[in-house]
C-alpha cells in the first residue's frame, strides 16, 4: 500500500514526458510540411519566371541587364564615361603627333623630302603613287566628292607631289598629319598611331578605302620612308653608324617591319644575317589579353608611352628602369631612355583614352567564303583536343589568362627576340582576325609564310602525329576566328 501513492505519481509523470514528446513531435511534422510548401512554392516560380525551367547564369544576366538599362545614377555615369573615352581615344589614335613634328620635321626635315622643290623642298617630291607604293594609305572617306570623280574620271595627276600635299591638307593621309604654311607649302610633318596600325579596305582602289583601326599595316615601308629624309644625323649618332650603314638597316626592313628594340639594343641584324625587324601587329582584339607585344614588354598603356616617346619621338614622359640595363640596352642606356621628362607632357594626359579605345576595337570576323565551314568545326575539336592548341590559346581570347609567356624552348624557336626583351620570352599571341593579317608571314619575324607551315612547326615539334586532312582541318578553324 505504501507503494501506490509513488506509482501512481510515476505513471502520471510519464504520461506527461509522452503527450510533451509527442507535441514536440508534431510540430516539428507541422514545420517540416511548412518548409516543404514554401519549396514547392519556390521552385514554381522559378519555373514560371523562367519559362518551365529553373533560370540559369544567362538567363539572371539577361534579366539583370534588363534591370540595369532601366538604372540612372552611377550606371548612365559609367555608360557617358565609357562614351567618352572611346571618342576621345579615337581622335587621339587617329590624329594626336603627340609632339613628334619636332622630330619628324624640324629635325630629318622629312616633310621637305614630301613636298619637293617644287615647293620649297628638296628632291622631286612625293606623288601619290609613290605615297601609294611605300604602304601609305588614303582614307577615301575624307575626299570630296568632286575629287573623287576626278580620279574616277582619270582627270587627276597622280604622279605630281602637289596632290600629295592636298591629301595631306584633307587628313586623308592615315597617320601623317602636315603643318602647312600660308602659302600651301608643308611647315612641318608628324606622325600617329594611325600610321602603322591601322589601313583601309581597298573599296575605291588599291591603298584607297574606307578605314579600317586596329588593322596591322603591312604595305608600310616604314625604313623606305625614313630614308627619304634630307637629314638623319641624328639617328646616324643616336645608333653611331654612317649614312651606307643606316640606309642598309632601313632598306632591309621591308613592308610591314619595323625594329623598336634597334633604338635600344643596337642590333640590325640577326645572327643569320636577316633582318632584326619584326612584323607590324594588329592593335584590335586586345580586351582580356594580359601583355600586347610579341616578348611582354608590357600592356597597352606601357606600349603606348614607349612608342610615343622612343620611337614616335613624342614630347612626353615614360618610365622603365629595365632600360638602363647598359649590357643588354646600350644605346638606351647611354641616351636615358629609361627615365624620359618633358614639359610640357604632350603624352601622358592621353594615354587612359588611348588605351580605352584600343581595347574596344574588335577583332575582325572573316568574310563569308574565306573558310570551309564543315572543316573548320573539325578543326576546332582538333584544337581543342588532339592537337593541343588550347592549352595556350585559350579561348574566347586565345591567349592565357595571366601571364601568358613561354621560353623559346617552349615553343620551339631561337631565342634572338627573346633576349632583346626584359623577360626574354615570346608572348602567346591572340588568335582572333587571324585571317586579316596573313599578309608577312607568321610569328613575331614571318619565319612561316603561311598557317599550313605553323602548324606543321607544331605537329612536329609536338609529336602530335596529325594527318594531312587534320591539318587542313586546323587551318580552316584558324581561318574562321
Amino acid at each position: 500500500m505504501n507503494n501506490t501513492p509513488h506509482n501512481d505519481s510515476s505513471s502520471l509523470k510519464n504520461d506527461a514526458v509522452s503527450m510533451s514528446r509527442s507535441l514536440q513531435s508534431g510540430k516539428e511534422r507541422v514545420l517540416v510540411k511548412i518548409i516543404m510548401m514554401l519549396l514547392v512554392v519556390t521552385f514554381t516560380l522559378l519555373c514560371s519566371l523562367g519559362g518551365g525551367q529553373a533560370q540559369g547564369p544567362n538567363n539572371r544576366y539577361e534579366e539583370n541587364s534588363e534591370r540595369d538599362r532601366e538604372q540612372t545614377g552611377i550606371d548612365r555615369q559609367i555608360g557617358e564615361h565609357a562614351g567618352r573615352m572611346v571618342e576621345e581615344g579615337r581622335l587621339i589614335f587617329r590624329n594626336d603627333t603627340f609632339g613628334d613634328e619636332a622630330f619628324w620635321g624640324d629635325t630629318l626635315k622629312l616633310h621637305r623630302a614630301i613636298e619637293g622643290a617644287k615647293f620649297g623642298g628638296v628632291g622631286p617630291g612625293v606623288s601619290p603613287k609613290t605615297a601609294l607604293a611605300v604602304g601609305l594609305k588614303v582614307d577615301m572617306d575624307t575626299l570630296p566628292q568632286p575629287l573623287v570623280q576626278q580620279i574616277k574620271q582619270g582627270k587627276v595627276n597622280l604622279d605630281d607631289p602637289a596632290i600629295t600635299l592636298a591629301l595631306v591638307k584633307l587628313n586623308a593621309v592615315l597617320g601623317v598629319q602636315g603643318q602647312f604654311n600660308q602659302d600651301g607649302s608643308l611647315k612641318s610633318i608628324g606622325i600617329t598611331c594611325a600610321l602603322c596600325h591601322s589601313t583601309v579596305d581597298n573599296a575605291f582602289a588599291p591603298g584607297i578605302g574606307h578605314r579600317l583601326d586596329g588593322w596591322a599595316n603591312r604595305d608600310l615601308n616604314v625604313g623606305a620612308i625614313v630614308s627619304l629624309a634630307p637629314d638623319l644625323s641624328v639617328v646616324k649618332n643616336l645608333l653611331g653608324v654612317d649614312d651606307a650603314t643606316l640606309k642598309q638597316v632601313l632598306a632591309s626592313w621591308g613592308p610591314g617591319r619595323f625594329d623598336a628594340e634597334l633604338f635600344l639594343d643596337g642590333k640590325a641584324f640577326r645572327p643569320d644575317g636577316k633582318t632584326a625587324a619584326t612584323l607590324i601587329p594588329p592593335a584590335f582584339g586586345l580586351a582580356g589579353v594580359n601583355l600586347h607585344t610579341y616578348t611582354g614588354w608590357g600592356g597597352v598603356s606601357h606600349w603606348n608611352a614607349f612608342v610615343a616617346n622612343l620611337e614616335m619621338h613624342g614630347k612626353g614622359t615614360f618610365y622603365d628602369p629595365r632600360l638602363d640595363d647598359a649590357g643588354k640596352f646600350p644605346v638606351a642606356a647611354r641616351n636615358g631612355f629609361g627615365n624620359v621628362r618633358n614639359d610640357p607632357d604632350l603624352i601622358s594626359a592621353k594615354l587612359p583614352a588611348l588605351q580605352f579605345y584600343q581595347l574596344a576595337i574588335p577583332a575582325p570576323k572573316p568574310p563569308t567564303g574565306s573558310f570551309e565551314p564543315a572543316a573548320a568545326a573539325r578543326g576546332e575539336a582538333l584544337f581543342r583536343g588532339k592537337a593541343s592548341c588550347a592549352q595556350c590559346h585559350v579561348p574566347p581570347t586565345f591567349t592565357e589568362p595571366g601571364w601568358n609567356m613561354h621560353t623559346p624552348a617552349d615553343i620551339g624557336i631561337d631565342d634572338f627576340q627573346a633576349k632583346r626583351s626584359p623577360d626574354e620570352r615570346y608572348r602567346t599571341a591572340p588568335l582572333k582576325g587571324l585571317w586579316s593579317h596573313q599578309s608577312g608571314g607568321f610569328y613575331h619575324d614571318g619565319r612561316f609564310a603561311t598557317l599550313m607551315e605553323v602548324v606543321n612547326h607544331y605537329n612536329n615539334f609536338k609529336r602530335l602525329n596529325l594527318s594531312e586532312t587534320e591539318k587542313r582541318d586546323l587551318v580552316e578553324f584558324l581561318k574562321s576566328l
